[in-house]
Formats: structure tokens, C-alpha cells, sequence
């Protein structure tokens, strides 16, 4: 059997351990969160953070394009060898993180209100929520340019900065998480409180090592292409459909926390803590998709298909074995795992009744982690926006139908959801395949 698979190339491993580490601390720092808010003594606290972080999270990766349209394009200008268009890049990305971040402050009033609304807590969790957004939207700014600096670091391929920032920040967090919570006695505003000033941190050293790579970079700064609106037209081409198609996919995650939420606060504890099972496998996936961005990037930029080819059939092996194994750790140590996140009994029992699903999802979801990585690298991101919404159209009406089986029920529409992403971008790449090259 060992025979007959592929040898990946040492370089989709070189670029993806440190991508697969920085991704890692991303769920790790909502582990701990979730723990921490877990062993408090009420379950409405670690509620009232899963809804502020489910409605955050809904809102800062809704421009999520700023780090993803960012890779696609200074890869394909890296493929080029442009050592302006990669500055300018930057330079546009960063306007616009600073543009949108503001606005989000000055809206965020109305939008904690309406995003509660929608996410239809109970009124203990939801007035912890609407503590924990309102400190916690301080960091817009922050937040999205460390989206675009990561994305500009990661086109680059330059995949070791990504684990500097990331780790930097999720340490900070982590720390502080356990300072104002369990050393100060704060609860749900001692974990949004950690979260902004570490955003803050990780964008000073980020910032700082920018400035230590342009002189390296070569080229300039186009005064153009950061003054005219005219020069944004192909990365607003980009970010209009990965927004669109982000906020596809946040809705389908708020859609799901909402539906666990009006079951109870039991069932929404227990499902954020399986969350975080799915969160720490998506990041492991992700690190591939992340490295295949890059590199797909740079050989569409330079029209060599047979790279390309191999680069896609090097990653979907690591992510399939990757899916395997967290599949099999969580049949093995799921339960344990849950006692780790929360000591609260009714929230761990009910949490081991849908612990099976956790099971199958890492072998269902691992082509749509793949091939967006693909997608993102080519820019080809109508397909991606078309994944989700057609993904859309069987999780909603497949969730109205078995909601006579609560929360099993929601659970099972969900899986849907990812099996038909994953089905349409496996068919969107066999037609690519077939328009650009042969076999």
C-alpha cells in the first residue's frame, strides 16, 4: 500500500508544518477559553461567550477576503516576479482593513444589536454577549490588519512569519485569558478584554517585521494604487466574491449556534465545545489549504500546470491522512477531551450523545478545507462562493425536516452542508482541470 502513494514534496511539508502550528493555536485559544469559561459555576457565562464569539467572529470573518484575496494575488504577482505589484498589494490591503475596521466601530451599536437578535439567546447569555462584543469590537481595526499582513506574509510564502504572529497573539491571549478570568475574578469581559490587546500586540510586531522585509522585497510604492479607486478594481473583483462567500459560511455556522441556542443553554454549551473539536480539525486542514494557496498561486502566475497538478495531489494526500487521524483520535479520546473543556455534568453528558458526529466530519469536510486552498491560489473564487450557497440550499431545508429530531437533527443538516461543499468544489475542479490542461 505504502507503494502505490504519492511522495509529497518536501516543500509542501516545509511550507505547511508552520502554517499547521499557527492554526492549531487559533482552536487551542478557544480550548481555553471555553475551559475557562467552563469551570465557572454557571453554564450562562461560557453561553454568553458563544454567542459573543459566534457574532464577533461572524463579523471579522465576513472580511475574512483581506487575508485570503491577499495570499491569491501576491502569489500569482510573486509567480510574475512584480516586486511593486507585491507592495502594493499590501499597501491596498491595508487601506482597506483600516477603512473597514473604523466603520465597524463606529456601527457596532446597531450591529451587536442586531446580531443578538438573530443568534436568539436567552436573556442571561445574551446580555453577557453584548458586554463581550461591545470590548471586544475595540480591535476591529487591529483584527483586520493583521488579516492582510498574514496573507501578504503568506503569498510570499513565507509561511515561518504566519507562526511567529499567530502563536504571539494566541499566547497573549491565553495568558491574559488566565490572568483577568481566574487571577482577577472577571468573567466573560475578562476574556474580551485579553482578546484586544492581544490583537493589538500581534499588529505592532507584525507591523514591525513588514518594515524589516521591504527593503529585502525590492521594488516601491505606487502612489496611484493606493490613492485611486480605479487601481482596487481587481482586488474589490476578489473580496466582493470571497465576501459574499464568507458570509455564506458564517451565516450556516450562526444558523447552527442559534438553532443550539433556542434548544437551551445545556445544548449550546454542549455544541460550542464539540465546535471546538471541528474549529482544531478545520485549522490542522487548513494548513495545507494555506500552503497549496501559495504555491498553486505561483505556478498559475508563471501558466505551469504540471506544478500545479502535483502540488494539489501532494496536499490532498496530507490533509486525507490528517482527516483520518483526527477522526480516529476523536473515537478514541473524545470523551476526555470534553471533560478537558468543561466541568459542568449536564454539559459534558450532553455533549457525549452527539461526540459520533464529531467523528464524521473530518472525513466529509476534507475536500472543501483542499480545494479552497486551490481556488484561493488561482483566484477562481466564484466557484467558492457557489460551494457554499448551493451548500446552503440542502442544510436549511434538511434541517426544516428533522428538527423532530433536535439535536441530532441539527447536527446531521450540518454534515449535509459540508458533504455537498465538498461535492461541488470536487466537480468545479475536475471541469478546471479539464479547461486548463490534460492529464
Amino acid at each position: 500500500m505504502a507503494s502505490t502513494s504519492p511522495s509529497p514534496p518536501p516543500r509542501i511539508w516545509s511550507l505547511a508544518w508552520p502554517i499547521i502550528v499557527s492554526n492549531i493555536s487559533v482552536p487551542l485559544l478557544g480550548l481555553v477559553d471555553t475551559a475557562v469559561m467552563g469551570h465557572l459555576p454557571d453554564s450562562r457565562y461560557l453561553a454568553g461567550v458563544t454567542l459573543g464569539a459566534t457574532l464577533l467572529g461572524f463579523l471579522y470573518w465576513s472580511f475574512g477576503f483581506l487575508r485570503m484575496g491577499t495570499t491569491g494575488l501576491v502569489a500569482q504577482a510573486q509567480g510574475r516576479e512584480s516586486a511593486n505589484e507585491v507592495r502594493n498589494l499590501l499597501g491596498q490591503s491595508l487601506v482597506m482593513a483600516g477603512v473597514i475596521g473604523a466603520g465597524l466601530i463606529l456601527l457596532s451599536a446597531p450591529l451587536i444589536e442586531l446580531g443578538l437578535w438573530l443568534l436568539d439567546g436567552s436573556e442571561a447569555a445574551t446580555r453577557l454577549a453584548r458586554e463581550y462584543a461591545e470590548i471586544r469590537l475595540l480591535s476591529a481595526p487591529a483584527v483586520l490588519a493583521n488579516y492582510a499582513i498574514l496573507g501578504w506574509f503568506l503569498g510570499q510564502q513565507n509561511s515561518r512569519v504566519t507562526l511567529m504572529i499567530l502563536v504571539l497573539t494566541n499566547c497573549v491571549n491565553i495568558v491574559l485569558d488566565v490572568v483577568f478570568v481566574v487571577g482577577l475574578g472577571m468573567t466573560s469581559n475578562g476574556v474580551a478584554w485579553a482578546s484586544v490587546l492581544a490583537d493589538y500586540t500581534a499588529l505592532a510586531f507584525g507591523a514591525w517585521l513588514v518594515l524589516r522585509r521591504l527593503p529585502q522585497l525590492g521594488g516601491r510604492f505606487l502612489r496611484h494604487r493606493l490613492q485611486k479607486l480605479s487601481a482596487y478594481a481587481e482586488l474589490f473583483h476578489v473580496n466582493t466574491n470571497l465576501f459574499v462567500r464568507t458570509l455564506g459560511l458564517l451565516f450556516a455556522m450562526a444558523f447552527f449556534t442559534a438553532q443550539g441556542a433556542r434548544q437551551g443553554d445545556t445544548v449550546l454549551a454542549a455544541n460550542a465545545v464539540l465546535l471546538q473539536f471541528i474549529m482544531l480539525t478545520s485549522y490542522a486542514l487548513d494548513g495545507y489549504a494555506h500552503a497549496a494557496e501559495s504555491l498553486v498561486g505561483r505556478a498559475f502566475g508563471r501558466r505551469d500546470w504540471e506544478e500545479f497538478a502535483a502540488i494539489v495531489r501532494s496536499a490532498a494526500y496530507f490533509s486525507l491522512v490528517t482527516a483520518g487521524v483526527a477522526s480516529g483520535l476523536f473515537a478514541v479520546g473524545g470523551d476526555a477531551l470534553i471533560a478537558l473543556l468543561t466541568g459542568l455534568p449536564e454539559v459534558r453528558e450532553t455533549a457525549a450523545t452527539y461526540l459520533p458526529w464529531m467523528m464524521v466530519m473530518p472525513l466529509i469536510a476534507v475536500w472543501s478545507y483542499l480545494l479552497d486552498g486551490v481556488f484561493i491560489g488561482t483566484t477562481a473564487v466564484r466557484e467558492m462562493r457557489n460551494s457554499i450557497y448551493i451548500g446552503l440550499a440542502a442544510y436549511l431545508p434538511a434541517w426544516w425536516l428533522m428538527q423532530g429530531f433536535g439535536n441530532h437533527g441539527l447536527w446531521a443538516a450540518f454534515m449535509l452542508f459540508a458533504l455537498v461543499r465538498s461535492l461541488v468544489l470536487i466537480g468545479y475542479y475536475r471541469r478546471y482541470r479539464r479547461l486548463h490542461w490534460r492529464d
